[in-house]
């Protein structure tokens, strides 16, 4: 079997993090990008690593990765990176500029992102976003995290809308909760530790290799409601 090419971006820390050491460990060649230097990733001794560094709110960084790699083809093309800002606080106590930021970072960038590389996947590739549980509309019986939720729900339905646009190309798109994972973002109380998380997200994204379509399943593989 050919070596297989995963593109991970925002890889610094936690789930990025441990999804690049997991893929590395089952023998695949990965380019990790950080927004600044990640000392967990300068950690990381691998020929079948490389880093790059770009920030996905910012499309004249994004043009420039593009380049960066230049002929390179991945058979996934997975962005991790999102923000939780003031997460805890109802809608009306969050500044405008903040809800804004937060749907950009959440919603709006991995999507842009995703369009600006789709040329860079192999046949048979998959785009993953990382999603949430919680952008799902159907589950939401108890309320929280009201800004965080509606910039998942965003990422859902931009991705889907993505995924439909480029039907005929021939790749697949996942979006994908990975739990409730013991991180920073997910806090010393949540279900799972970052293993049990990033073995079950890459089991998923193994399984929907060459497969088109989109998908919103948990870690588990578990189909979500939207």
């Amino acid at each position: 079997m050919a070596q297989r090419n995963a593109l991970i971006v925002g890889a610094s820390r936690g789930l990025g993090l441990g999804l690049v050491e997991t893929f590395l460990a089952r023998g695949w060649s990965v380019t990790a990008t950080q927004r600044s230097p990640s000392p967990g990733l300068a950690a990381i001794a691998s020929d079948a690593l490389d880093l790059e560094t770009a920030d996905i709110d910012d499309d004249a960084a994004v043009a420039a990765l593009h380049d960066r790699l230049g002929g390179r083809r991945f058979d996934l093309v997975f962005v991790v990176a999102g923000v939780a800002t003031q997460a805890h606080d109802p809608l009306h106590l969050v500044p405008r500029e903040v809800a804004a930021a937060v749907y950009l970072t959440n919603a709006v960038s991995p999507v842009r992102f995703a369009e600006a590389f789709r040329d860079r996947l192999a046949p048979g590739g998959l785009v993953a976003v990382m999603s949430s549980v919680l952008g799902s509309v159907g589950l939401n019986d108890s309320g929280g995290w009201e800004n965080y939720r509606a910039s998942k729900a965003a990422l859902n339905t931009l991705a889907r809308s993505f995924e439909i646009r480029h039907r005929d190309e021939g790749f697949g798109v996942a979006l994908i909760h990975p739990g409730w994972v013991r991180t920073e973002m997910g806090g010393a109380d949540a279900d799972i530790d970052v293993e049990t998380s990033v073995n079950g997200v890459a089991d998923v994204i193994e399984g929907r290799l060459g497969q088109t379509g989109c998908v919103y399943l948990d870690y588990t593989g578990k189909t979500l409601d939207w």
